[in-house]
């Protein structure tokens, strides 16, 4: 299986424990019959488009809210990695170098990935992607466009996420 298929299947358990449709274990509740397919629960595409529109592969400017309080927030980039129906995937990405508290970081669970720099900061800042928190974000939510990553970055980011999300310790490029 591909790092893609094995990241969408993990995102896909997410999905369903996230929105309460797995029943309990050792319930006689069956799930609800969904169509299979590609069309199906989450999935992470490589799929960027010059259109306007955010598409997975991309990174553009959304609210993102503070975790602490999801009352408040601010607007950052995020790398959008994929779709579930018509919302957004994305991770949130910063300028800010987490290498220096790396083990602050962790002791909170999280984890951030160096991916260079690119046209979504004017300023060409080296930037860092948070690899243990997906966003769910509607398209209406995204603010402006930044830029495209390459294929080799994106697969990248999103095999260390598939680690993250199994578990393991992730891949750096």
């Amino acid at each position: 299986m591909t790092t893609a298929g094995r990241l969408g299947a993990t995102l896909r358990r997410l999905g369903s424990l996230v929105s309460g449709r797995r029943p309990a274990r050792g319930s006689a509740a069956a799930p609800a019959p969904r169509p299979a397919g590609p069309t199906t629960g989450p999935r992470v595409e490589y799929a960027p488009r010059a259109d306007g529109e955010p598409d997975p592969g991309e990174v553009v400017w959304a609210w993102v809210p503070y975790e602490d309080d999801a009352s408040r927030g601010k607007d950052r980039p995020v790398l959008v990695v994929g779709r579930d129906g018509r919302t957004l995937l994305a991770l949130p990405m910063t300028s800010k170098d987490h290498d220096r508290d790396a083990a602050d970081e962790a002791r909170w669970g999280r984890v951030w990935m160096d991916v260079g720099t690119g046209a979504w900061d004017p300023r060409r800042r080296p930037s860092e992607v948070r690899l243990d928190r997906v966003l769910r974000l509607e398209r209406s939510a995204v603010r402006r466009e930044g830029a495209a990553v390459d294929r080799a970055l994106f697969a990248s980011v999103t095999a260390a996420m598939a680690d993250v999300a199994a578990g393991r310790r992730p891949r750096q490029r």
